[in-house]
């Protein structure tokens, strides 16, 4: 149990900072600019930076440059690389562009438009296709350098033009030039972005790489031009004005071409050209053209267009194969430069990395051995002072049952210097706080026995005043004096709720427990009789629906307190209505007062007690209601929520479904009680009609408004909350004992009794249970007994109380001798006797 309050979270820690993060020096403060004020930590790394900062501005710089370097040929293989997609599209060009070519000729002469476009589909899906290819390639190289994105972007668009002039060809619409410039133009684009890579300064050799495939690629697209001259008139039939100077002019820029890739190209190269150029394909397609050029003044020969497209398309495939071979040579020149690079440039980071780490290594081994040890002991420090010491404080403060061992920590410095030595004595203060907070918690859970022992004991008084109380009830015939020991029953039955309050603020379970289903009417009644005012309690529209035996007593504990609350902080001709639905398979009980309300400050703090139950403290013991509600809550798993309503609060108890169950074979149709009593007349309450009560609970008062506020007589009153759940015995039969025939009156009577005594039922041993003040309603009526029967049996009233004076005898023996309170079994009797 706690010694008072402790204030938020964030004062204790702010406080406990301020008290250990202390300074030697109070008095002073540090200055950066002041040598030694500074930290051992900052003096040593100064040492360590300055060398180091300088050795690092060097390698930065040289890294610097490496990595540059390194991504200009990495760069470089990428472009070079996707050579392979840029040939292929030009290649594919060619193939249409000098099919167009020949095609356009058979037009001009009145050929079949249909079958032009049919000869060219196929060609040009082969165009779009590799075209498609080479966007798919570009991608990685979106973040490449300015100029090669530009010479992409042109590219694409001279092939965007190709793919417009594409619907004027069948019909022949536009004249040749306009075509096929727009074909020389998209092919003229895509060879200049294939000589677009550049690997840099001081790289002859990648340079060359470049230039033998670029040259290559311009011979085979020369000769490509070649064909479609040549094929175009073969299709026409006759050579154009202009046709001779065409390919003159072609066939030197061939020749040109063919020149500077022998100059640029290695040995290898050389030689497989030579070996392509000798095939027989080449050879014949070669023949076949010098048959085109003029010979000694003769005309020139017009060729086969079919014979000389098949050759010409032989010669451009061996052409394409070998591009591809330098193309490859290029690549592999490419990636190797670029992988060779990015080694060194590795290599040279590594070294620079390992030679700073070293350093590092060595000035922190060596400035290690000063700072590490106060370091530590600081860090230890600050952990104890501000995490471990008031963890193991909060943890000893909420402990209920035995006080766990604390262990503390060992010394986290074991050298055996000054600093050692002084971890050791911070440990030796470390444990012996721990081992007053151990003693005073031991305490604590002392006090908390006490406690239980006197509540304990003071529930022992209580219930012999509740017996002796029942004893006097039982022989009172004066109204008026058995109404005065009515309301001092009931106050009786308040102070055991005020020892039970005692218990659940020492963390104890309470003593009555029920072991069969109670129904939620019959224990919101079972509350309402805990209460003083009860006569101010309207229960209505209650759900037919019951609760566990295990849960009742502390159920009917809450509900008391919620209903003290709300008749305590009301105006006094007000009502407190409660009311009781189900919500799917959990239940809701609300209880509605007219009374002063809260503010909504004090309405968050009133549901953030009852959310999370808090420590037993003088703060607790000042509004125990809501501590004891916001614990019998947590033990229960039920949520309790207060709202503001019209004019008063509204309490919300959400029960789970886990403490509602079917009904117990004692709660069907139970008879009155034994402690109802026939006086509703002087308490001025009567029942309302509710939904969802038993036989029993249906006769309980419960408030009504002022107007129907009238005696009615006959009606039972609750007194206990156990009178309303217990239940009573079989009515009639079923025992050893029945009542015939009527008493005989030991004072003479102007009005004799009933014929037949009114009794409760019997109880479960047989005996019969009586009905205090049930005969007084007979002095009202005439009533002669015709005749007056021997007794044959035993007095019912004298062996009742004999059995009940020794069970109670005993009991007050077993508690006197020990300090726990046995808690009675289940269908067995408290300690006045009555059937629990």
């Amino acid at each position: 149990m706690a010694t008072g309050s402790e204030p938020a979270n964030g004062a204790v820690s702010n406080h406990r900072r301020r008290r250990f993060d202390v300074r030697v020096v109070a008095h002073r403060r540090r200055s950066p600019f002041r040598l030694r004020d500074w930290r051992m930590s900052t003096k040593l790394a100064t040492v360590l930076v300055v060398p180091s900062m300088a050795f690092l501005l060097l390698a930065g710089v040289q890294t610097s440059t490496l990595v540059g370097r390194t991504t200009a040929l990495n760069d470089f293989s990428g472009q070079v690389g996707i050579g392979r997609q840029i040939t292929a599209a030009v290649h594919q060009l060619q193939q249409e562009r000098d099919r167009s070519a020949g095609e356009l000729s058979e037009l001009r002469r009145g050929g079949d438009r249909q079958a032009a476009a049919t000869v060219l589909r196929p060609l040009q899906a082969l165009t779009d296709k590799a075209i498609v290819e080479l966007r798919r390639a570009a991608e990685p190289l979106a973040d490449a350098d300015a100029s090669w994105r530009v010479a992409f972007s042109e590219a694409l668009e001279a092939y965007d033009q190709v793919v417009d002039v594409r619907p004027a060809i069948p019909p022949a619409v536009l004249s040749n030039n306009t075509i096929l410039g727009n074909y020389h133009r998209a092919v003229s684009a895509m060879l200049d972005l294939l000589a677009e890579p550049t690997p840099g300064q001081n790289q002859p050799a990648l340079n060359d790489a470049v230039l033998r495939y670029v040259q290559l690629a311009r011979v085979k697209e020369l000769s490509s031009q070649v064909r479609a001259q040549l094929y175009a008139a073969a299709r026409a039939g006759r050579y154009g004005t202009e046709d001779r100077v065409v390919l003159t002019d072609l066939r030197a820029q061939q020749l040109t071409a063919l020149g500077a890739f022998r100059v640029a190209a290695t040995t290898e190269q050389i030689r497989r050209y030579d070996e392509t150029s000798l095939a027989p394909l080449f050879v014949a397609a070669t023949r076949l053209e010098e048959r085109s050029l003029p010979a000694s003044g003769a005309a020139r020969e017009v060729l086969p267009a079919e014979q000389w497209w098949e050759a010409s398309q032989q010669r451009q495939e061996l052409l394409r194969q070998l591009e591809a071979g330098v193309l490859d040579d290029a690549v592999q020149q490419a990636d190797d430069a670029s992988s060779g690079q990015l080694r060194a440039t590795l290599l040279v980071v590594g070294g620079v990395v390992t030679v700073l780490l070293v350093a590092l290594l060595i000035s922190l081994v060596v400035g290690r051995s000063v700072a590490r040890s106060m370091r530590l002991l600081r860090s230890q420090a600050l952990k104890i002072a501000q995490d471990e010491l008031p963890d193991t404080l909060d943890r000893l403060k909420t402990v209920t049952g035995g006080v766990p061992s604390i262990e503390v920590a060992p010394a986290v410095v074991r050298s055996l210097d000054e600093i050692g030595e002084l971890a050791e004595a911070f440990v030796a203060v470390h444990r012996s706080a721990v081992t007053v907070a151990v003693e005073q918690a031991l305490m604590r859970r002392n006090v908390n026995a006490m406690f239980v022992n006197l509540a304990r004991r003071s529930q022992v008084l209580v219930e012999r005043q509740l017996e002796l109380l029942d004893d006097l009830e039982r022989e009172e015939s004066d109204p008026d004096q058995l109404e005065n020991l009515f309301k001092l029953d009931h106050l009786a039955a308040r102070m055991r709720r005020n020892d039970e309050s005692l218990l659940v603020l020492a963390g104890t379970e309470s003593t009555r427990r029920w072991n069969r289903p109670a129904g939620l009417g019959a224990v919101l009644l079972a509350a309402a009789a805990e209460i003083e005012q009860y006569q101010r309690v309207r229960i209505e529209s209650v759900a037919d629906v019951y609760v566990v035996g295990h849960a009742v007593g502390e159920l009917v504990h809450l509900l008391a307190e919620l209903l003290e609350n709300a008749t305590a902080f009301s105006r006094p001709d007000t009502v407190v209505v409660v009311t009781a639905r189900t919500e799917g398979t959990a239940a809701l009980i609300e209880i509605a007062d007219s009374g002063l309300g809260m503010s909504p400050a004090a309405l968050d703090q009133a549901n953030a007690v009852l959310a999370s139950p808090p420590a037993a403290d003088v703060a607790t013991v000042e509004r125990m209601g809501h501590f004891v509600v916001s614990h019998l809550a947590a033990r229960l798993g039920v949520q309790v929520r207060l709202h503001g309503g019209e004019g008063g609060l509204v309490a919300r108890l959400g029960m789970p479904a886990l403490l509602l169950a079917p009904p117990g074979p004692g709660e069907l149709d139970q008879p009155a009680p034994a402690r109802m009593l026939a006086t509703s007349a002087a308490r001025g309450v009567v029942a309302q009609p509710t939904a969802g009560l038993g036989a029993a609970a249906r006769d309980l008062p419960v408030a009504a408004p002022a107007e129907r506020r009238r005696a009615t007589p006959g009606r039972p009153v609750p007194v206990r909350a156990e009178d309303v759940l217990t239940p009573a015995a079989v009515r009639d039969g079923g025992g050893w004992y029945s009542r015939q025939g009527p008493t005989v009156p030991a004072v003479p009577a102007p009005v004799a009794p009933p014929s037949v005594p009114v009794t409760a039922g019997t109880n479960e041993r047989g005996l019969p249970v009586r009905v205090p003040m049930a005969q007084l309603s007979a002095v009202t009526r005439s009533a002669q007994p015709t005749s007056a029967p021997n007794r044959t049996d035993p007095d019912p009233e004298a062996v009742g109380g004999m059995l009940s004076r020794l069970y109670s005898g005993v009991r007050r023996a077993e508690a006197e001798d020990t300090t726990e309170i046995p808690v009675p079994p289940s269908g067995g009797h408290d300690e006045g006797g009555r059937q629990q």
